[in-house]
């Protein structure tokens, strides 16, 4: 990825907001860091900057960089160390034996290829396909590259040690290595382990001395290729082994769903496709490959306890659901090289890809959240009441603090009550309203509905008139409102634009016609009568003399 320069976009001090993030981060992708390691590793104090980039084949990467040294960089999401890092915690990821011969390879862009494995006597890391791993040389547990496991242990060795093995990240001088201050691996011994079976550690010598012997000959995926078809290569593969591989997904049905489990299987992959563009995806990653959508995305929004396998869906392949997704406008899809597709555009406003969320539901979540994440106060949690949610105080963590707080407020604010807690949530929401007519699908809009506004105004000779406005946003035609108006009133009514406004219009008639108004409004369309104002200015009865 690094192995030719990139193109730097931005370079600023982390925020106080972000460096919590970052630590919270680091430990959930890293649960064998201690705390202390992670402060070591993310300073509280020492200045650390966050530089984002475009890698040369324009894969958007951000960087972040403790004492002038490349210490972590993300992509796509997901959080991976540098070479510098992994000096100082060299055990933090589960690592692979190569030749050194093969080193100047990987740093040119190539990935591991099996054959290119030294075994040790104590056998192969156990890994799964996916997991991020590190590559150290022989004689040295210092790592020199980090990469992605492009199978499991268990298909490596049913392989017989052949195909690719990793797909290469960074490596020790690549372009990112040289952002830092340019140090070389320390000397790390390899771990001493308890002395192997004889016949075993025969079998092992003879092994690697096959290997060392083929290591002239060995040749690596991305040496004798241009870029570009290693890309293809690597993207139908990725799709294929994404979409053949039964160990991908399974469906755990649930025995109370009346659904068959292909109808289930439909409902997450779309529910899995939605999640990924409305968190995941940027506008900056595009076009994104197919594969990566589903391999890096699509596959990390499923939900806990249960498994994507579009084999199991109605689609039974990428390809087809996508197809799908086209025809409904939410995505674009090209065939950018030969065999290899990418999304090239999407509809970010597509109703589907937004989820409704009343104000109820909005306070459950939150509760919910600060309950499964112990943040609720210690010192005030016996009068931390759900049905009161205005006792009791809500210990701010990274992300509560990067959704709800102000930028003076990072350093300071460090617990809320809950109701400040939960309005603050509530304001930070993009408002919308939903409006439902017969036998049509509900439609979605942004903002506030403004309720339908009855005034009353005199013209020429003391004349009043009576006007109403905003009938549109009702799903209700202003002339043929007028029509029915000018028939039960008797009365003449005209149609002009709303003063100030470009699409609205309002509907004038002649007299105070509330009553009838009122009338058709609440009794033959059935409007709720907290979205009509001006009812109260209806003409009073007169009394009896």
């Amino acid at each position: 990825m690094f192995a030719k320069a990139f193109r730097v976009k931005s370079n600023t001090a982390i925020k106080g907001s972000d460096r919590r993030k970052l630590r919270a981060d680091v430990t959930a992708v890293f649960p064998t860091l201690g705390t202390d390691q992670v402060s070591e590793l993310v300073p509280g104090k020492e200045e650390l900057n966050i530089v984002k980039l475009y890698a040369h084949r324009g894969d958007a990467v951000t960087v972040y960089v403790s004492g002038g040294n490349p210490i972590l960089f993300e992509l796509e999401k997901n959080l991976y160390p540098t070479v510098y890092t992994l000096w100082s915690y060299p055990d933090l990821l589960p690592t692979f034996t190569t030749w050194p011969l093969v080193l100047e390879k990987l740093v040119g862009g190539a990935d591991l290829m099996l054959p290119g494995l030294v075994v040790p006597p104590a056998g192969l890391p156990q890994v799964q396909k996916g997991d991020l791993c590190a590559i150290a040389l022989v004689g040295n547990r210092a790592p020199v590259a980090i990469g992605v496991a492009a199978m499991s242990t268990a298909e490596m060795l049913t392989s017989g040690l052949k195909g690719r093995g990793f797909s290469v990240l960074h490596t020790y001088q690549d372009h990112l290595w040289r952002s830092g201050d340019k140090s070389s691996p320390p000397s790390i011994a390899p771990l001493a382990l308890d002395p192997p079976d004889l016949s075993e550690e025969k079998g092992s010598v003879q092994a690697d001395s096959t290997v060392q012997g083929d290591m002239r000959r060995l040749t690596l995926e991305g040496e004798e290729q241009e870029e570009g078809e290693v890309q293809q290569r690597c993207g139908e593969k990725s799709l294929s082994e994404a979409t053949e591989d039964p160990s991908v997904g399974g469906l755990n049905p649930d025995p109370t769903d009346s659904k068959t489990l292909q109808e289930q299987m439909d409902e997450l992959l779309q529910r899995c496709f939605l999640r990924a563009l409305k968190y995941r995806v940027k506008k900056a990653d595009l076009p994104l490959l197919t594969s990566t959508l589903l391999g890096s995305h699509m596959f990390s929004c499923c939900p806990e306890g249960r498994q994507l396998d579009i084999k199991k869906s109605s689609y039974k392949k990428l390809s087809k659901f996508l197809q799908h997704m086209q025809q409904e406008q939410i995505i674009q899809v090209q065939e950018l090289s030969k065999g290899v597709e990418s999304v090239v555009a999407v509809d970010w406003k597509h109703p589907r890809k937004g989820s409704i969320l009343e104000g109820s539901e909005v306070r459950t979540i939150v509760i919910n959240y600060a309950k499964k994440n112990d943040l609720v106060d210690a010192d005030n949690k016996k009068k931390a009441d759900v049905c009161l949610p205005s006792r009791g105080l809500v210990k701010l963590d990274p992300i509560l603090c990067d959704c709800i707080l102000e930028k003076g407020e990072q350093h300071t604010v460090m617990k809320l009550p809950w109701d400040s807690l939960l309005n603050r949530c509530l304001e930070k929401l993009q408002p919308a309203y939903q409006v439902t007519f017969p036998g049509q699908e509900p439609i979605v809009k942004k903002g506030k509905i403004c309720p339908i506004d009855i005034t009353l105004a005199q013209r020429a000779s003391n004349k009043k008139v009576t006007v109403v406005r905003n009938l549109e946003a009702y799903g209700l035609d202003p002339c043929s409102v007028a029509t029915i108006l000018q028939q039960r009133c008797q009365a003449s009514t005209t149609v002009t634009p709303a003063p100030g406004t470009k699409d609205i219009l309002q509907v004038q008639i002649q007299g105070n016609q509330i009553h009838h108004l009122g009338r058709l409004l609440l009794e033959e369309y059935r409007l709720p009568r907290k979205h009509i104002q001006g009812l109260e200015k209806a003409p009073k009865p007169g009394k009896k003399k």
